[in-house]
């Protein structure tokens, strides 16, 4: 097997943090089309990303023990191979409610990519490397949400919303292909009772008792949040407010997605220079400005185009700065338990997001008022999650 710091490891991982994205990018194009298709209404379709970001959310909270117990390879096996089941179900299911609860089932496994994909990269490259190598992985995994949407498009319009799930089903017989073949086993710290319910629960509140492990949390929750919110919001305002086709909404998109690769890529060059705290004060404040933008000019009743993008380039390119910085910093002090610690942190900031997007979806009146206020109010939590916790736990660390 290839060793564990290679390049065609860090491409594999990359992919498999790519699930979540993927999964939910791909098919936004079709969410318009799926009101018609099954005659139902924009909140219940929204339901199928929410849905998505509830079952990632609860089954973090296992995958993470799981791989500390029984190691990072065989849980990332029984992960992909749930997903792949799901992902075939979705493409031939025949109304909402079972999209909706085969969404759920996709959802279960497509989490045990960056759960255990995190805790790899914790394993391999340390606390002090990992900040960067997720920043790049960052980079390289923002062409999912980039591509998708332009792919999902051009597969709509051709071959109808199926085509996207046969997509992700082909997908994932490669990746359970190459984590068979090709990665070996990485956790030389086995904790053979980390499944214990008494050893999980105090673990979980050693780590809820750490004031800046909670604050970096939520700066990557609420960083998240607000990538969520345009995800599940742009396809209805873009589409059917500005008239947009599925192709043309893809390309918007990925004009967004350009500014999280930027981020991520000058994460990656510029943490080692400046340091992690550096740039996630740099990046909240950078989400903030295009929060604050897009919120002004969506409350001034102005709809257009380069109202949206714009700001939300401005506030994914704080959070490409940001979420790389964030994660390594909490997830970097458990050596022992890097999966519980990946678990946790996506466990928050999948369930803060799924409430946040369900949120927009019912305040939705085909405006963008809804998804920038939202965007704007997450952009504003992230950065007092940073100045009210993490700063002076970082203080209180270094006087004792």
């Amino acid at each position: 097997m290839p060793r564990p710091d290679s390049l065609t490891i860090r491409v594999l991982l990359t992919a498999l943090v790519a699930f979540g994205p993927l999964s939910t990018d791909l098919y936004l194009p079709s969410l318009p089309t799926l009101v018609r298709v099954f005659g139902t209404d924009v909140a219940t379709v929204q339901l199928t990303l929410s849905i998505f970001l509830v079952g990632f959310a609860v089954s973090q909270l296992v995958y993470g023990p799981m791989s500390d117990r029984f190691g990072r390879r065989p849980t990332l096996l029984v992960g992909v191979a749930i997903y792949l089941v799901a992902s075939a179900v979705c493409a031939v299911t025949t109304s909402i409610d079972a999209l909706i609860a085969a969404r759920f089932f996709q959802a279960l496994g497509a989490c045990c990519g960056p759960v255990v994909a995190r805790a790899v990269v914790r394993d391999v490259f340390g606390r002090e490397r990992s900040a960067t190598v997720l920043a790049y992985m960052s980079m390289a995994m923002a062409l999912a949400p980039a591509v998708g949407p332009m792919l999902g498009g051009v597969l709509t319009e051709w071959f109808g919303w199926r085509a996207n799930f046969m997509l992700l089903t082909v997908f994932a017989c490669l990746i359970l292909a190459a984590v068979w073949s090709l990665l070996g086993e990485t956790n030389s710290h086995r904790d053979e009772e980390a499944l214990r319910p008494g050893r999980l629960a105090a673990n979980y509140l050693m780590l809820l008792r750490n004031r800046g492990f909670v604050g970096y949390v939520l700066v990557v929750a609420f960083s998240y949040s607000g990538i969520f919110s345009f995800i599940s919001g742009s396809s209805f305002v873009l589409i059917e407010r500005l008239h947009l086709t599925p192709a043309q909404y893809g390309a918007s998109f990925g004009a967004v997605v350009l500014g999280y690769m930027l981020g991520t890529f000058l994460a990656g060059r510029l943490t080692p220079k400046l340091g992690g705290a550096r740039m996630i004060r740099i990046g909240t404040l950078l989400s903030l400005g295009g929060g604050a933008l897009g919120g002004g000019l969506a409350l001034a009743g102005v709809l257009h185009l380069a109202a949206i993008v714009v700001p939300v380039f401005l506030f994914i390119l704080g959070s490409g700065l940001t979420l790389p910085n964030a994660t390594a910093n909490a997830v970097g002090p458990y050596p022992t338990m890097a999966g519980l610690a990946s678990s946790l942190l996506g466990f928050a900031q999948m369930t803060i997001a799924a409430a946040i997007g369900i949120v927009v979806g019912h305040l939705s009146d085909g405006s963008a008022l809804a998804m920038m206020g939202a965007i704007g109010l997450v952009a504003l939590g992230a950065l007092l999650a940073h100045r009210l916790l993490v700063i002076p736990a970082g203080r209180d660390a270094r006087s004792a």
